[in-house]
């Protein structure tokens, strides 16, 4: 066994080729000097900092050294790995399929590509992916024993992850191309993926340098280039890479393992864990959507780097879609609506906090009066907690182990102190002040304080990052018998709340870590009783194995808006690790001291990022009891004024969001038009009949006129829609 791989023999994976021949002829016809044969001279720009621009590719000419000296390294090291192959015994295996059903192979020669085409051509060329026993496998390396196989497709979320993973592999090798310098990460990201690139520190990438990266990653789709994937010793790795300093970061800093992997397509080879598409053909459309600066890992006192956002997809209908869909969400985009419409704004000079104006504040106060009401009606009782805390208390916690980098701390009096990020320690300082008895349990206690999170600036992003917000926070702290009845409560709430704004929903149990806490019969205990809360709710939910919180199991929550986007902003979490480090007791009824458990609970989950998702879900189109313009009334003429005055009071006394336009200077379809647009529910125009009747001629910002109503019969109406908090704008 060559001993240079022989820590990690039965973990490597073998690329995309039947044979060992076909990988040697491969390899020997993948050199860079022939690779360059092919770009035209007339094209090649003269290396250059960055912004390399144009409608051409204009790739450097020639390549970085350094793609020649990665290539040698890894052709030298595939090659001693090929001679181990040859000494590898291969026996016949069995191969489960997702339906029960088994075919036969041969350990190291069949593939999953190999089960697929036998069952399907069409299966094999839609796979994007494989799982062996649970984990995802390239589809091109070979299967090592007895196993159970699952293929998925572009639909799966899976699929998605690795074809946008291998579709930056393609990115990071034309910005290699384009500009040399020197890779950093390349992740698949919620839709799409991005590659972070150092170009030095006064270079920059432009919009005009799309065209040119877009054509590059064309070719290297058209090459076909097939995807190998390496395992290497970090002294090697370190050797392949000392032209890039990043890289060498991560190889010292984060790999704890004597070997890793790295994936190679054409002339680039990246350090990545895999795994990825059989070859860059896979990719049948694809796009550079923006870019931005960054730091490396985001650390403000850390070297610029140039990142690059894209998007692919295995066929143009799809992209076209995605072009619609950006178009829309672009024209429902939360920031650009806050402006419009007067409702918050944001300040360098308090960069990640929020300027709420009044009627942005009104839909916030609208929020949380809201939740406050339910509340009452659920058995919370609300209290107001300390905005800072000596970082003892953090320590305590352990979120001062774990975060305090995210923390805002400062000194006080030789004492360091830090602004809270979350309530649920100043939580166990209120149930633990005193003695506690069971007959107090379940004490629900409810938290709008305000928190801070260190979020650094290159992350912000308008209401949904934010460095200061508020959450419908509340931490329930029960008996061990009353976490099923208490679970089914939070679902039914969060369902009262989500059916009202209009979101649908999916639930997903999130089980048992690897690394976890606690005494494995107490986490078994729990999540059983999280499944029978999830069974009697009665809405569909899925296991997610392993994903739970290291201090307990928890759902994840995610909502669907208008556009079918997703979001996660609920969350209901088990605790059993914050009552033990607090050291947290009741006295039971036999007259022990027994320890609560804590259900950490959100709906809205921030307030600041609930309002832009429904900023967006409505498009600026605010149902009539959350509306910060609920009513214009506009009279016909000048002499009306007082009369469309007078009816602005009586409404507003009412609580309800109405103005007057008293512009002598504008026609009345003007001021009619002008509130439609300004998205005012409801447009009361008023003249002489109306005055003399004491009536409001209605009609809506969509233009249905509903006629003439007295004054007391539409406050009625308009304070019984705001009551119901239907979403329709019906006038009852």
């Amino acid at each position: 066994m060559y001993p240079r791989l022989q820590v990690a023999a039965r973990s490597v994976i073998k690329h995309s080729f039947r044979t060992m021949s076909d990988i040697a002829d491969n390899i020997n016809n993948m050199s860079i000097s022939e690779k360059q044969k092919d770009i035209p001279q007339k094209k090649a720009a003269k290396k250059q900092k960055g912004g390399g621009g144009g409608n051409e590719s204009q790739e450097l000419n020639p390549w970085p050294a350094y793609i020649q000296d990665r290539i040698t390294i890894f052709d030298k090291l595939y090659g001693q790995y090929q001679e181990f192959l040859k000494t590898v015994d291969r026996k016949p295996i069995k191969i489960t399929l997702p339906d029960g059903n088994t075919v036969e192979g041969e350990s190291w020669t069949t593939t999953p590509y190999d089960v697929a085409s036998g069952i399907s051509a069409g299966l094999a060329n839609n796979s994007i992916i494989s799982k062996v026993n649970g984990d995802l496998w390239d589809l091109d390396r070979p299967l090592e024993s007895d196993c159970s196989i699952e293929l998925l497709n572009f639909d799966s979320d899976q699929g998605k992850e690795v074809y946008w993973h291998s579709t930056a592999h393609i990115l990071g090798e034309a910005m290699e191309r384009k500009y040399g310098g020197c890779l950093c990460y390349g992740p698949p990201i919620a839709e799409g993926f991005y590659y972070d690139i150092y170009l030095g520190a006064d270079a920059s990438v432009s919009e005009a340098d799309y065209n040119g990266l877009e054509s590059i990653m064309k070719s290297i789709v058209k090459e076909k280039q097939p995807f190998q994937r390496l395992e290497m010793t970090k002294a090697d790795l370190l050797e392949m890479f000392k032209y890039n300093k990043f890289k060498c970061r991560i190889i010292e800093n984060k790999i704890t393992t004597p070997t890793t992997t790295v994936y190679r397509c054409g002339p680039l080879i990246d350090l990545c864990r895999g795994p990825h598409v059989r070859n860059t053909g896979k990719i049948k459309t694809l796009k550079v959507v923006k870019n931005s600066s960054t730091y490396w890992e985001g650390k403000a006192d850390m070297e610029s780097l140039q990142r690059i956002y894209g998007i692919s997809f295995p066929d143009n209908k799809l992209m076209k879609e995605w072009k619609v869909f950006q178009e829309e969400a672009a024209k429902r985009d939360h920031r650009k609506i806050g402006l419009q419409q007067e409702l918050f704004f944001f300040h360098e000079l308090s960069a990640g906090s929020c300027f709420w104006l009044p009627r942005g504040a009104r839909i916030y106060n609208t929020l949380v009066q809201w939740i406050q009401e339910e509340y009452i009606k659920r058995g919370f009782s609300e209290v107001v907690t300390p905005n800072m805390y000596n970082t003892k208390l953090w320590e305590c916690s352990g979120h001062w182990q774990h975060y305090q980098d995210n923390m805002f701390s400062f000194d006080v009096e030789k004492e360091k102190y830090a602004l809270k990020p979350m309530n649920c320690p100043g939580h166990c300082l209120m149930f633990g002040h005193r003695p506690r008895s069971w007959r107090e349990l379940p004490l629900r206690l409810a938290d709008f304080g305000v928190l801070h999170r260190n979020e650094l600036s290159g992350a912000l992003s308008g209401l949904t990052r934010v460095r200061r917000f508020q959450q419908d926070d509340a931490h329930i702290f029960c008996t061990p018998d009353q976490i099923t009845e208490e679970i089914r409560g939070c679902l039914e709430f969060l369902n009262a709340v989500y059916s009202i704004i209009g979101f649908t929903y999916e639930l997903k149990l999130s089980t048992r870590p690897e690394k976890f806490l606690g005494e494995l019969s107490v986490w078994d205990e729990a999540e059983s009783k999280l499944k029978k809360a999830l069974d009697d709710f009665g809405a569909p939910w899925t296991v997610d194995p392993g994903d739970g919180a290291f201090y307990g199991p928890k759902i994840d929550i995610t909502i669907r808006d208008a556009l079918k986007r997703p979001h996660q902003c609920a969350t209901i979490q088990l605790d059993f690790q914050l009552p033990i480090r607090f050291d947290l007791v009741y006295n039971a009824p036999d007259g022990t001291e027994k320890r609560p458990v804590i259900i950490h609970r959100a709906i809205l989950g921030s307030v600041e990022r609930m309002t832009g998702i429904l900023t967006e879900n409505f498009g600026g189109k605010w149902p009539f009891w959350l509306s910060p313009r609920q009513v214009m009334v506009v009279p016909v003429m000048p002499m009306f004024n007082d009369y469309a005055v007078e009816i602005r009071n009586k409404l507003h006394s009412k609580n309800l969001a109405i103005d007057c336009d008293l512009d002598d200077g504008a026609t009345l379809n003007k001021k009619v038009r002008n509130a439609q647009l300004a998205q005012y529910n409801f447009i009361f125009v008023v003249g002489e009949k109306e005055r003399d009747a004491g009536t409001v001629n209605v009609r809506t910002r969509d233009n249905q006129v509903h006629g003439e109503i007295t004054v007391e019969a539409i406050t009625d109406k308009l304070l019984r829609l705001k009551n119901s908090k239907a979403n329709d704008d019906k006038l009852e």
